[in-house]
């Protein structure tokens, strides 16, 4: 680059032969004294060396001879001053370049070099030639560092030394010499040629937002050094790091021309360090919405904590992203679990809040609350220190009253935990790679519609997903990968467990989950949870199972459809609830499981693919719709698909109603059942009543409560071998379990029947 040819910039003074009246005896300012007329000085036409030359007569101490033009200083412009001199008698002075730094409205720039390297002159005669060269950036062999404020300078020489020499000087040049500093011609801005110094202490975020200014469109070159930002800084064109950045943790770096990881890890070195600054980037700057990874593999030290990363923030409503890429854990003692045990009161007053508890401050919100009558998955959301209480994601069924509660807070990779909230975030082809070390994601506490897509969740030592709170409202997980830590043992010693919700309208679909505890506890409502491949089988025979799907809203209105459930079962209960016994509310109803492939092998008989655990008495079943799914068991039968946990209580069969039960198929199941159900019975001998037993082909060990139809098969014939035409009544709930109904005859008859009974109500 040179100016002079690019823009017609005029950097050279006139030759002396021009008149000594721009020529100044000062420092070359308007008004200054000049060396027209001056006694000491005149102009020789015919210098055996120099041609025309100027002839002076040192008189001052320190004698100045200064161009009064005013010489343009540009941005990463180098411009390099000559001057050629001899002396002819008297004293040998020394001579230096010099010059006088002007900037905005003719001021005086203090505090910058205005002096070259001295030359001592020491024969007469001999041309001595001495330069230096002046600039806005810290570059090598830069004798004058003007940074951004010069906008122009006033250039020439000082003779120092004793007086009365007499010396010719010829006529002074100035060249712009940066093409001497770029590195890729007319590509590149450096930042020390705006001011930036990389000392790693003087503060140059003034000198990189004048590199972004003048850039337009070029790269910004970061050269080697230690930049040291004091404050918030966005770049809008493309950078290149050489050197590195520090800045204090609340101060944005935003690069919105190449925002990735591996940029900000070339500006930041440190890996997690850097990404914070590019987490902290992006939920601060609106000129991007996701965060590409690179396709790197982060080895994190020690649990992320997303909002000390973004101490300006605790809120962000703003779709975001996180994708392509891999968070691997760093094995050390920071993964290890925290754990606490406290005595608290609780009350069903308020069934969210612990109170009286001891030694508040030392637990952890995101803390898994363990105790009697604690349902799964219930985390600590919230704590007063001052008030000593606790709120809780969810109420326990069974606390009432003061005991001891463990407090176990697990480690996460990513903690979103400090936010209040989050909505609208999402994760693309990510990996977690917590390696039985750790969890992967603590959610914030409230938020929406956060997204998991394509991503992998690879041996989460506790917990694959946490929700502490809401934030999990309306929640996406799809075709994700679950692999668990705990894949060599049996069930009953797993303790983790792939994710957990507490809101409404998640929807889980198309992952594949293996060998964990659950694979979801779920609290909320009306979720859909399709398409999954979730298998959770041991290498014991026969071995126990455990429940892959937990539902814990008895009003549940959600859809399980199209999944492959191998060797667990979809569990249905109401630990959630702190009055666990029916009163008026709604019981279990509105589930849908239909289309679903079950499979288990090497189980106990006594398993059952669907379990409804109520944990109070007087519940029951109104709108389950269970259709088109296939139930099959290797190596070995078990005795039904679906079964009542009465661990706590059974359930008031006599209020069941609108249970669809059809349409299955059954491989190595004893009982097929079905609801309505199809059955046929024969009666031998005359009789007025008929006693048929439909169970065990009921659901759930149901009552016999309703027959919706009988038809004949054949002739119905009384004693003496006569049709008879006449139609009978039924009498539900009959025999010591009620499972059992009575067809009334209006004689003795006998034949075959066809019936269609039911175990709910119609009405």
């Amino acid at each position: 680059m040179n100016k002079a040819i690019t823009d017609g910039v005029v950097f050279m003074p006139p030759a002396f032969a021009g008149g000594l009246d721009v020529w100044s005896s000062g420092d070359g300012t308007p008004g200054s004294d000049t060396y027209d007329g001056a006694t000491n000085a005149a102009f020789v036409p015919a210098d055996q060396d120099f041609g025309g030359a100027l002839e002076l007569l040192k008189t001052d101490s320190v004698q100045k001879l200064r161009y009064m033009g005013e010489t343009p200083i540009l941005p990463g412009c180098y411009l390099r001053i000559t001057a050629r001199i001899k002396a002819i008698s008297g004293s040998l002075p020394n001579v230096r370049i010099s010059a006088w730094a002007g900037g905005e409205g003719g001021a005086h720039v203090s505090g910058v070099t205005e002096t070259g390297p001295a030359v001592s002159l020491t024969n007469y005669g001999e041309v001595v030639e001495v330069s230096a060269i002046v600039g806005s950036g810290t570059r090598g062999g830069v004798d004058m560092v003007w940074g951004a404020a010069a906008l122009f300078g006033h250039f020439g020489i000082d003779l120092t030394g004793a007086n009365g020499g007499v010396i010719r000087i010829d006529d002074i040049e100035i060249e712009d010499i940066t093409q001497v500093y770029m590195r890729d011609l007319l590509a590149t801005v450096d930042v020390r040629d705006f001011g930036a110094v990389g000392d790693g202490t003087t503060d140059d975020h003034a000198a990189f937002e004048a590199v972004d200014a003048a850039a337009n469109g070029r790269e910004i070159l970061v050269s080697s050094g230690t930049f040291f930002l004091g404050d918030s800084v966005t770049l809008q064109s493309r950078v290149r790091f050489e050197g590195t950045i520090t800045m204090p943790v609340d101060k944005i770096l935003s690069l919105t021309q190449n925002f990735d990881l591996p940029t900000y890890i070339d500006a930041f070195v440190d890996e997690e360090l850097a990404f914070k600054k590019a987490f902290q980037s992006l939920l601060n700057n609106s000129g991007h919405d996701s965060l590409d990874l690179g396709g790197r593999l982060l080895a994190i030290r020690a649990p992320i904590d997303l909002q000390a990363a973004v101490p300006n923030r605790t809120e962000s409503n703003n779709r975001r992203v996180i994708r392509n890429g891999q968070f691997s854990v760093v094995s050390g003692s920071n993964w290890d679990t925290d754990v606490t045990t406290s005595q608290a009161t609780y009350s069903t007053s308020d069934g969210k809040t612990l109170s009286n508890v001891t030694n508040v401050a030392n637990i952890s919100v995101g803390s898994l609350v363990e105790g009697n009558g604690v349902g799964r998955e219930v985390y600590v959301r919230a704590k007063n220190v001052s008030a000593q209480t606790l709120t809780i994601s969810q109420p326990l069924y069974d606390a009432v009253g003061t005991q001891s509660y463990t407090f176990r807070r697990f480690k996460y990779l990513l903690d979103f935990s400090g936010f209040g909230k989050i909505s609208r975030f999402q994760f693309d082809d990510v990996d977690f790679q917590c390696s039985g070390e750790c969890s992967a994601v603590m959610l914030p506490t409230v938020g929406k519609t956060f997204h998991f897509r394509d991503c992998f969740f690879t041996r989460p030592k506790d917990r694959g997903i946490t929700s502490a709170g809401e934030a999990d409202q309306g929640m996406m997980i799809d075709r994700c990968q679950f692999l668990s830590n705990e894949s060599p043992l049996l069930v009953p010693d797993r303790e983790s467990i792939a994710l957990n919700t507490n809101a409404n309208d998640v929807k889980i679909r198309n992952n594949r989950v293996t060998h964990f505890r659950h694979f979801a506890v779920m609290a909320g409502s009306t979720s859909i949870i399709s398409g999954n491949h979730i298998f959770q089988g041991d290498a014991a025979n026969p071995g126990p199972r455990s429940g892959g799907i937990i539902l814990t809203r008895t009003n549940n209105r959600g859809t399980i459809t199209g999944n492959y459930i191998c060797d667990c079962s979809v569990e249905w209960t109401n630990e959630y609830d702190n009055a666990p016994d029916f009163s008026s509310e709604f019981s279990f109803s509105s589930l849908s499981i239909t289309g679903n492939a079950f499979l288990s092998q090497s189980t106990a008989p006594w398993f059952n693919f669907i379990v409804v655990k109520p944990y109070g008495p007087g519940h029951f079943i109104n709108g389950l719709t269970v259709a088109g799914n296939t139930f099959r068991l290797i190596d070995g039968p078990i005795d039904r698909v679906e079964g009542i946990d009465t661990s706590f209580a059974t359930m008031n069969f006599d209020r069941f109603k609108n249970i669809q039960f059809n349409g299955n198929a059954f491989h190595n199941v004893h009982e097929h059942v079905e609801n309505p159900l199809v059955m046929q019975h024969t009666e031998g001998s005359p009789s007025t009543t008929w006693v048929v037993s439909p169970e065990p082909k009921l659901p759930f060990k149901g009552w016999a409560q309703i027959v919706e139809s009988v038809m004949p098969d054949g002739a119905i014939r009384d004693s003496g071998g006569s049709a008879y035409y006449g139609v009978p009544y039924f009498q539900g709930q009959q025999g010591p379990n009620k499972d059992q109904v009575n067809l009334r005859w209006e004689k003795a008859v006998e034949g075959t029947v066809i019936m269609r009974v039911r175990i709910d109500n119609l009405i």
